[in-house]
């Protein structure tokens, strides 16, 4: 029988190989939205692609370690952290099993579910720490997005997921994306562990 993770990272990799995945260049806007009431510090991100929101934290200060199953994503993440000469640890791992080593200020999951692994994330927050997470939801409506229900959140997933935390923001709703032709389905949700600052 073939290994499932090594189907994923040769699925992953020829996607962006091929050019047939195209990953935005820009940080999601949860994160620009948020970023200000971080204090820097340690910063994990995980599913991080070719690096768009670990480079835009590491501008902010972070020291910061980006986590993918793909190896192509992470050459032409470390290849850009080159480029703006940022000091960002790139790690290719299959997530699936992926255990955090010591403790984080920040950790951001974006366009990624896991219910196994949210548990590992909260664990691996220092005192004060923060997750920022969003990711497809299901829904009757007609979206864009993921084709199987297996990779969506269910509704009100996250705020059950991270409810031993403090949970600062919430949503779901229906949007369009950016090329203003799809509309997704998304969830999103910010929680500190302790206290927030407010």
């Amino acid at each position: 029988m073939p290994d499932v993770s090594e189907d994923e990272r040769q699925h992953w990799d020829q996607r962006y190989a091929s050019g047939e995945y195209r990953p935005r260049s820009w940080p999601t806007a949860l994160l620009e939205q948020w970023i200000p009431r971080f204090r820097s510090g340690r910063a994990l991100v995980i599913a991080c692609g070719t690096g768009r929101n670990a480079l835009y934290i590491a501008e902010h200060g972070f020291g910061v370690t980006g986590v993918d199953i793909s190896e192509v994503a992470i050459e032409r993440a470390s290849q850009e952290a080159r480029a703006r000469r940022l000091d960002v640890e790139f790690v290719v791992a299959d997530i699936d099993e992926f255990v955090p080593e010591g403790a984080f200020d920040l950790i951001t999951v974006i366009r990624y579910r896991n219910r196994e692994l949210w548990p590992r994330l909260v664990n691996a927050l220092t005192p004060d720490g923060w997750i920022l997470a969003e990711h497809h939801m299901k829904t009757r409506a007609d979206v864009a997005g993921p084709s199987s229900p297996a990779f969506r959140l269910d509704p009100g997933e996250l705020l059950r997921e991270f409810e031993g935390l403090r949970i600062v923001h919430y949503s779901e709703t229906i949007e369009l994306a950016d090329d203003e032709e799809s509309t997704y389905a998304i969830q999103r949700a910010v929680a500190c562990n302790g206290d927030p600052g407010w």
